[in-house]
Protein backbone atom coordinates (compact mmCIF):
# COMPACT_ATOMS: atom_id res chain seq x y z
CA UNK A 1 0.00 0.00 0.00
CA UNK A 2 1.19 3.57 -0.99
CA UNK A 3 2.28 5.84 1.88
CA UNK A 4 -0.39 8.59 2.25
CA UNK A 5 0.31 11.91 0.79
CA UNK A 6 1.89 14.56 3.23
CA UNK A 7 -0.49 17.42 4.13
CA UNK A 8 -0.55 21.15 3.78
CA UNK A 9 -3.00 23.52 3.92
CA UNK A 10 -4.67 25.68 1.69
CA UNK A 11 -7.24 28.76 2.21
CA UNK A 12 -11.07 28.22 1.51
CA UNK A 13 -11.86 31.77 1.26
CA UNK A 14 -15.61 30.72 1.54
CA UNK A 15 -18.17 33.12 0.08
CA UNK A 16 -20.28 32.60 2.86
CA UNK A 17 -17.80 33.37 5.82
CA UNK A 18 -15.74 36.21 7.37
CA UNK A 19 -12.75 37.20 4.62
CA UNK A 20 -10.80 37.43 7.80
CA UNK A 21 -11.24 33.53 8.26
CA UNK A 22 -8.26 33.18 6.21
CA UNK A 23 -6.04 34.62 8.84
CA UNK A 24 -7.91 31.99 11.17
CA UNK A 25 -7.09 28.98 9.11
CA UNK A 26 -3.74 29.99 8.89
CA UNK A 27 -3.33 30.09 12.82
CA UNK A 28 -4.84 26.53 12.77
CA UNK A 29 -2.44 25.31 10.60
CA UNK A 30 0.73 26.85 12.56
CA UNK A 31 -0.86 25.88 15.86
CA UNK A 32 -1.54 22.49 14.59
CA UNK A 33 2.20 21.71 12.78
CA UNK A 34 1.44 21.89 9.68
CA UNK A 35 4.47 22.78 7.81
CA UNK A 36 3.17 24.25 4.37
CA UNK A 37 0.49 26.56 3.53
CA UNK A 38 -0.77 28.30 0.22
CA UNK A 39 -2.19 31.77 -0.36
CA UNK A 40 -4.56 31.43 -3.32
CA UNK A 41 -6.10 34.74 -4.63
CA UNK A 42 -9.92 34.75 -5.02
CA UNK A 43 -12.25 38.14 -4.52
CA UNK A 44 -11.22 39.53 -1.53
CA UNK A 45 -7.06 39.88 -0.18
CA UNK A 46 -4.32 40.56 -2.57
CA UNK A 47 -2.50 37.27 -2.54
CA UNK A 48 1.00 38.79 -1.86
CA UNK A 49 -0.30 41.38 0.91
CA UNK A 50 -1.58 38.20 2.68
CA UNK A 51 1.18 36.17 2.41
CA UNK A 52 3.11 39.24 4.07
CA UNK A 53 0.98 39.36 6.68
CA UNK A 54 0.88 35.41 7.37
CA UNK A 55 4.70 34.94 7.00
CA UNK A 56 4.84 37.67 9.73
CA UNK A 57 2.68 35.82 12.30
CA UNK A 58 3.29 32.12 11.77
CA UNK A 59 6.45 30.32 11.05
CA UNK A 60 4.76 28.04 8.15
CA UNK A 61 6.43 27.80 4.40
CA UNK A 62 4.12 29.35 2.30
CA UNK A 63 3.08 29.04 -1.31
CA UNK A 64 1.54 31.86 -3.25
CA UNK A 65 -1.00 31.14 -5.76
CA UNK A 66 -1.91 30.06 -8.32
CA UNK A 67 -1.58 33.28 -10.01
CA UNK A 68 -3.44 33.28 -13.50
CA UNK A 69 -0.68 34.51 -15.82
CA UNK A 70 -3.47 36.49 -18.21
CA UNK A 71 -3.38 38.91 -15.10
CA UNK A 72 -0.11 38.91 -13.47
CA UNK A 73 2.71 38.98 -16.06
CA UNK A 74 6.20 37.68 -15.45
CA UNK A 75 7.71 40.82 -13.99
CA UNK A 76 4.68 41.43 -11.78
CA UNK A 77 4.84 38.09 -10.46
CA UNK A 78 8.87 37.87 -9.78
CA UNK A 79 8.49 41.35 -8.22
CA UNK A 80 5.75 40.44 -6.00
CA UNK A 81 7.38 37.20 -4.55
CA UNK A 82 11.14 38.98 -4.35
CA UNK A 83 8.30 41.57 -2.03
CA UNK A 84 7.16 38.83 0.46
CA UNK A 85 10.39 37.21 1.06
CA UNK A 86 12.38 40.22 1.36
CA UNK A 87 9.73 41.69 3.93
CA UNK A 88 9.44 38.68 5.69
CA UNK A 89 12.91 37.20 5.84
CA UNK A 90 11.77 33.80 4.27
CA UNK A 91 11.66 31.86 0.81
CA UNK A 92 8.54 31.97 -0.78
CA UNK A 93 7.03 29.71 -3.18
CA UNK A 94 4.97 30.85 -6.11
CA UNK A 95 2.31 28.59 -8.54
CA UNK A 96 1.05 29.87 -11.74
CA UNK A 97 -2.01 28.65 -14.19
CA UNK A 98 -4.59 30.01 -16.46
CA UNK A 99 -7.67 30.37 -13.81
CA UNK A 100 -11.13 30.85 -15.05
CA UNK A 101 -13.50 32.65 -17.64
CA UNK A 102 -15.13 34.31 -15.24
CA UNK A 103 -11.35 35.49 -13.10
CA UNK A 104 -9.73 36.57 -16.35
CA UNK A 105 -12.79 37.41 -18.70
CA UNK A 106 -15.29 38.95 -16.71
CA UNK A 107 -13.26 40.33 -13.32
CA UNK A 108 -10.10 41.90 -15.31
CA UNK A 109 -11.49 42.15 -18.43
CA UNK A 110 -8.15 40.31 -20.06
CA UNK A 111 -8.25 37.41 -22.96
CA UNK A 112 -7.66 33.88 -22.28
CA UNK A 113 -7.01 33.56 -25.96
CA UNK A 114 -3.71 31.63 -26.45
CA UNK A 115 -3.88 30.64 -22.88
CA UNK A 116 -1.71 27.63 -23.21
CA UNK A 117 1.20 29.68 -24.89
CA UNK A 118 0.97 32.15 -22.39
CA UNK A 119 1.08 30.14 -19.50
CA UNK A 120 4.30 28.31 -21.04
CA UNK A 121 5.92 31.33 -21.89
CA UNK A 122 5.23 32.85 -18.63
CA UNK A 123 6.55 30.05 -16.84
CA UNK A 124 9.85 30.36 -18.76
CA UNK A 125 10.38 33.94 -18.31
CA UNK A 126 9.28 33.63 -14.54
CA UNK A 127 12.52 31.35 -13.82
CA UNK A 128 15.09 33.87 -15.31
CA UNK A 129 13.70 36.62 -13.20
CA UNK A 130 13.48 34.60 -10.10
CA UNK A 131 16.88 34.00 -10.53
CA UNK A 132 17.36 37.83 -10.48
CA UNK A 133 18.71 37.68 -14.60
CA UNK A 134 18.07 40.91 -16.76
CA UNK A 135 16.04 39.28 -18.88
CA UNK A 136 15.42 39.36 -22.45
CA UNK A 137 12.61 37.51 -23.82
CA UNK A 138 10.36 37.59 -26.52
CA UNK A 139 7.67 34.98 -27.20
CA UNK A 140 4.77 34.68 -28.83
CA UNK A 141 2.45 36.26 -26.81
CA UNK A 142 4.19 37.17 -23.90
CA UNK A 143 7.40 39.59 -23.48
CA UNK A 144 9.65 41.10 -20.60
CA UNK A 145 12.84 42.77 -21.50
CA UNK A 146 15.37 45.06 -19.24
CA UNK A 147 14.10 44.18 -16.08
CA UNK A 148 15.75 42.69 -13.02
CA UNK A 149 14.75 42.22 -9.43
CA UNK A 150 16.42 45.19 -7.13
CA UNK A 151 16.11 42.92 -4.07
CA UNK A 152 17.49 39.70 -3.46
CA UNK A 153 16.64 36.78 -6.00
CA UNK A 154 14.56 35.04 -3.49
CA UNK A 155 14.54 31.14 -2.80
CA UNK A 156 11.63 30.02 -4.38
CA UNK A 157 10.80 26.95 -6.50
CA UNK A 158 7.99 26.98 -9.07
CA UNK A 159 4.93 25.32 -9.66
CA UNK A 160 1.99 24.78 -12.45
CA UNK A 161 -1.57 24.24 -12.04
CA UNK A 162 -2.37 21.87 -14.71
CA UNK A 163 -6.05 19.93 -16.09
CA UNK A 164 -4.94 20.28 -20.17
CA UNK A 165 -2.74 18.37 -22.17
CA UNK A 166 -0.54 21.59 -22.58
CA UNK A 167 -0.86 22.44 -19.26
CA UNK A 168 0.01 18.89 -18.29
CA UNK A 169 3.05 19.21 -20.03
CA UNK A 170 3.84 22.90 -19.45
CA UNK A 171 4.02 21.38 -16.08
CA UNK A 172 6.58 18.40 -16.91
CA UNK A 173 8.59 20.19 -18.78
CA UNK A 174 9.51 23.48 -16.76
CA UNK A 175 7.87 23.31 -12.76
CA UNK A 176 9.12 22.07 -10.00
CA UNK A 177 5.41 21.00 -8.88
CA UNK A 178 2.15 20.10 -10.82
CA UNK A 179 -1.32 21.22 -9.29
CA UNK A 180 -4.34 19.41 -9.20
CA UNK A 181 -7.60 21.18 -7.70
CA UNK A 182 -10.80 19.01 -7.61
CA UNK A 183 -10.17 15.70 -9.23
CA UNK A 184 -10.88 12.73 -8.39
CA UNK A 185 -8.12 10.04 -7.94
CA UNK A 186 -8.98 8.25 -10.78
CA UNK A 187 -8.52 11.62 -12.81
CA UNK A 188 -5.33 12.86 -10.76
CA UNK A 189 -3.85 9.47 -11.84
CA UNK A 190 -4.57 10.36 -15.77
CA UNK A 191 -2.91 13.52 -15.55
CA UNK A 192 0.09 12.47 -13.39
CA UNK A 193 0.60 9.54 -15.67
CA UNK A 194 0.81 11.73 -18.75
CA UNK A 195 2.95 14.39 -16.98
CA UNK A 196 5.58 11.85 -15.90
CA UNK A 197 5.40 10.30 -19.71
CA UNK A 198 6.31 14.28 -20.94
CA UNK A 199 8.80 14.82 -18.15
CA UNK A 200 10.73 11.21 -19.23
CA UNK A 201 10.22 11.69 -23.06
CA UNK A 202 11.78 15.23 -22.20
CA UNK A 203 14.85 13.79 -20.12
CA UNK A 204 13.44 15.63 -17.39
CA UNK A 205 13.06 14.74 -13.61
CA UNK A 206 9.00 14.81 -13.29
CA UNK A 207 7.89 17.58 -10.79
CA UNK A 208 5.83 16.41 -7.74
CA UNK A 209 1.94 16.90 -7.25
CA UNK A 210 -0.16 18.86 -5.33
CA UNK A 211 -3.48 17.77 -5.10
CA UNK A 212 -6.31 20.70 -3.22
CA UNK A 213 -9.21 18.64 -1.55
CA UNK A 214 -11.81 19.98 0.68
CA UNK A 215 -12.09 18.11 3.60
CA UNK A 216 -14.79 18.72 6.32
CA UNK A 217 -14.15 15.97 9.33
CA UNK A 218 -17.11 14.30 10.84
CA UNK A 219 -20.00 15.11 8.08
CA UNK A 220 -21.29 17.87 10.11
CA UNK A 221 -24.08 19.22 7.56
CA UNK A 222 -23.00 22.61 7.27
CA UNK A 223 -19.57 21.46 6.34
CA UNK A 224 -20.49 19.29 3.62
CA UNK A 225 -23.25 21.70 2.05
CA UNK A 226 -20.77 24.46 2.24
CA UNK A 227 -18.21 21.91 -0.17
CA UNK A 228 -21.48 21.16 -2.25
CA UNK A 229 -21.72 24.37 -3.48
CA UNK A 230 -18.43 24.99 -3.92
CA UNK A 231 -18.60 21.93 -6.49
CA UNK A 232 -21.61 23.48 -8.23
CA UNK A 233 -19.73 25.70 -10.63
CA UNK A 234 -17.94 23.07 -12.45
CA UNK A 235 -20.19 20.48 -13.29
CA UNK A 236 -21.24 21.90 -16.42
CA UNK A 237 -17.74 22.71 -17.40
CA UNK A 238 -15.40 21.13 -20.15
CA UNK A 239 -13.67 18.50 -18.74
CA UNK A 240 -14.97 18.46 -15.01
CA UNK A 241 -18.26 17.31 -16.61
CA UNK A 242 -16.74 14.43 -18.03
CA UNK A 243 -14.66 13.54 -15.09
CA UNK A 244 -18.16 13.57 -13.33
CA UNK A 245 -19.81 11.07 -15.79
CA UNK A 246 -16.82 8.90 -15.93
CA UNK A 247 -17.30 8.89 -11.81
CA UNK A 248 -20.90 8.00 -12.14
CA UNK A 249 -23.26 11.02 -12.40
CA UNK A 250 -23.73 11.56 -15.91
CA UNK A 251 -27.31 12.78 -15.13
CA UNK A 252 -26.59 15.26 -13.23
CA UNK A 253 -24.16 16.58 -15.69
CA UNK A 254 -26.65 16.53 -18.22
CA UNK A 255 -28.55 18.62 -16.04
CA UNK A 256 -26.23 21.10 -15.30
CA UNK A 257 -25.54 21.49 -18.81
CA UNK A 258 -29.37 22.40 -19.13
CA UNK A 259 -28.77 25.48 -17.21
CA UNK A 260 -31.05 24.80 -14.28
CA UNK A 261 -31.34 27.73 -11.13
CA UNK A 262 -28.32 27.30 -8.88
CA UNK A 263 -30.43 26.33 -6.20
CA UNK A 264 -31.72 23.45 -8.01
CA UNK A 265 -28.45 22.26 -9.12
CA UNK A 266 -27.41 22.39 -5.77
CA UNK A 267 -29.98 20.62 -4.29
CA UNK A 268 -29.66 17.73 -6.73
CA UNK A 269 -25.39 17.35 -5.80
CA UNK A 270 -25.17 14.27 -4.01
CA UNK A 271 -23.10 13.73 -0.80
CA UNK A 272 -21.17 11.47 -3.12
CA UNK A 273 -20.52 13.29 -5.74
CA UNK A 274 -18.39 15.82 -2.86
CA UNK A 275 -16.61 12.66 -1.41
CA UNK A 276 -15.66 11.98 -5.01
CA UNK A 277 -13.80 14.75 -4.72
CA UNK A 278 -13.49 15.73 -1.61
CA UNK A 279 -12.28 14.10 2.07
CA UNK A 280 -15.85 13.86 4.00
CA UNK A 281 -16.69 11.46 6.98
CA UNK A 282 -14.57 9.54 9.68
CA UNK A 283 -11.56 7.75 10.10
CA UNK A 284 -11.64 5.09 7.57
CA UNK A 285 -13.13 6.99 4.77
CA UNK A 286 -10.68 9.55 5.06
CA UNK A 287 -7.88 7.55 5.11
CA UNK A 288 -9.28 5.45 1.77
CA UNK A 289 -9.36 8.13 0.20
CA UNK A 290 -6.12 9.89 0.99
CA UNK A 291 -4.67 6.34 0.13
CA UNK A 292 -6.74 6.72 -3.26
CA UNK A 293 -5.02 9.84 -4.06
CA UNK A 294 -1.57 8.29 -3.25
CA UNK A 295 -1.51 5.47 -5.06
CA UNK A 296 -2.89 8.07 -8.60
CA UNK A 297 0.86 9.73 -7.97
CA UNK A 298 -0.07 12.56 -5.66
CA UNK A 299 3.01 13.52 -3.32
CA UNK A 300 1.08 16.40 -1.14
CA UNK A 301 -2.49 16.96 -0.31
CA UNK A 302 -3.20 20.42 -0.07
CA UNK A 303 -6.10 20.57 2.60
CA UNK A 304 -8.98 23.08 2.15
CA UNK A 305 -10.99 22.84 5.61
CA UNK A 306 -14.44 23.37 5.34
CA UNK A 307 -15.36 26.61 7.62
CA UNK A 308 -18.56 26.97 9.49
CA UNK A 309 -20.08 28.49 12.52
CA UNK A 310 -19.21 24.77 14.55
CA UNK A 311 -15.77 25.16 13.59
CA UNK A 312 -14.49 28.77 12.76
CA UNK A 313 -11.61 28.14 10.32
CA UNK A 314 -11.56 24.72 9.87
CA UNK A 315 -9.59 23.70 13.19
CA UNK A 316 -11.27 20.07 14.05
CA UNK A 317 -11.09 19.41 10.52
CA UNK A 318 -7.26 20.20 10.02
CA UNK A 319 -6.72 18.68 13.68
CA UNK A 320 -7.91 15.38 12.79
CA UNK A 321 -6.93 14.69 8.96
CA UNK A 322 -3.33 15.45 10.40
CA UNK A 323 -4.21 12.83 13.37
CA UNK A 324 -5.43 10.22 10.47
CA UNK A 325 -2.40 10.94 8.04
CA UNK A 326 0.16 10.58 11.36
Amino acid sequence: MSALPSLAVSLGFWQDRPPGEALTTARHADALGYERLWVGEMATYDAFALATRIGQETGLALTVGPLAVAVRDPMLIARGVASVADLTGRGLDVAVGTSSPLVVGHWHGRSRERSATVLRESVVALRSLLAGDKTDFRGEAVTTRGYHLRLDAPKTSLAVAAFGPSAVKTAALHADRMVLNLLTPASAGELVARMREAAEEAGVPAPRVTAWVSAAYGDVPEAVDQIRRGVVGYLAAPGYGEMFIEAGFAELVAFARTRPHPKELLAAVPRELVASVGLLGGDAEIRAQLAAYAAAGVDEIAVVPASVDADPGGRTTLAELRRIAG
